[in-house]
């Protein structure tokens, strides 16, 4: 009975071996397959780096004014017969913006004109009875100086009647109506905005460090989020010449055109200041740069020989670089690239070094150094 036991377990033993065996020398060829497995290459967008030309500006932020800018009021007090205006119109110097009751102005001046007729002819026979010597020369002289009195209370007369027509000192836009039809206006209350806004003015400040590179006549370029996607064009025409002393910075003054009127007074805004000279850049797009705490880097594609099969194939190696000004889709890279290399520019965080790809840019996004992306 045990001799039979015996021989059970020896068979139970070998079969095992047998199955263990087997097992491992699968194991064992799978290991070896992975080993001598080649993964395909991972297809890629690439550029080659190229030396390009960057104009070089000044940016700084910036608060646009109107070129003139005043709230109309009334120079004397009256009550409001005409208003010959609307709220945000545009009117032209000169315009009559508001009329102000003058029966009692016109009734004066009538009374005025009256006494300056009578003046004018008691002047006239002085004088002719004074070439005559009827009349003494004082009496002349006392009979001109009426005259002159009565004509100047007629002209003072006119003045107030004038001052109570209110025009527009300039062309522009108006503003919101704050009068209403026969309200009684008080000397010095206001009636309405009025500003000039193309041209308009836009002032900022540049640090101290900078005036030696500035100068009239100097182009800018003005962007807000109140118009996106839109530049405007203008000039330096003023830089302050005092410092100042809080911020050591020198207030610039620039004129833009507004024909459209994207830009209004107190509105906030970037701007530019373009300078005459260009700088010398390595730019790739802003895509193809891996950024991580311990330093920025890309993936530049080689060109190797394949020991196996003595093929060229494009092999990734991670390029540490130093970043300088960004534009647009691009960035200046200052250190650790040279013309002519290529690098990766999408789906960076999913490489590593010696990998194999192919470069297909088929599908590669379109980058610009003044992008207007469209609204979604």
């Amino acid at each position: 009975m045990l001799k039979k036991l015996l021989l059970a377990a020896l068979g139970v033993a070998i079969l095992v071996g047998a199955l263990v065996y087997a097992k491992l020398d699968q194991f064992s060829t799978m290991g070896e397959a992975a080993e001598n497995m080649v993964p395909p290459p991972e297809t890629v967008t690439a550029m080659t780096v190229v030396e390009a030309q960057w104009e070089q500006s000044l940016p700084a932020t910036a608060t646009v004014s109107a070129v003139q800018g005043v709230t109309v009021g009334a120079e004397i007090g009256g009550r409001v017969t005409r208003i010959g205006f609307e709220s945000g119109e545009t009117v032209t110097a000169g315009e009559v913006l508001l009329q102000m009751d003058t029966a009692s102005e016109e009734a004066q001046l009538a009374s005025a004109e009256a006494t300056a007729a009578l003046a004018r002819a008691d002047f006239a026979r002085a004088r002719e009875l004074a070439r005559n010597n009827m009349v003494s020369r004082e009496a002349a002289d006392a009979a001109e100086a009426r005259l002159k009195e009565s004509a100047a209370q007629v002209d003072n007369m006119h003045a107030l009647i004038a001052k109570k027509t209110v025009r527009a000192p300039f062309s522009g836009r108006l503003g919101l109506r704050r009068v209403n039809l026969g309200q009684v206006l008080s000397e010095g209350d206001a009636i309405v905005s009025l500003q000039t806004l193309d041209p308009i003015h836009v002032d900022f400040s540049i640090p101290q460090q900078q005036i030696r590179r500035l100068t009239p006549g100097m182009r800018v370029r003005v962007t807000t989020d109140a118009a996106p996607g839109e530049t405007l064009a203008g000039e330096i025409i003023a830089i302050d010449p005092e410092i100042d002393p809080a911020t050591r910075s020198v207030r610039v003054r620039a004129r833009v055109a507004n024909p459209d009127e994207a830009l209004y007074a107190g509105m906030f805004a970037q701007v530019e200041v373009l300078l005459p000279d260009t700088q010398s850049v390595l730019p790739i797009v802003q895509t193809a740069v891996l950024y991580a705490p311990y330093g920025d880097s890309v993936f530049v594609v080689e060109r190797i020989e394949n020991a196996q099969s003595g093929e060229t194939e494009r092999v990734l190696r991670q390029r540490f670089v130093r970043l300088g000004r960004a534009r647009g889709d691009f960035v200046d890279v200052v250190e650790g690239l040279a013309a002519g290399e290529t690098v990766v520019t999408s789906g960076v965080f999913k490489l590593r070094t010696g990998m194999s790809v192919v470069i297909d840019n088929l599908l590669a996004p379109r980058a610009e150094l003044e992008p207007h992306p469209a609204e979604s």
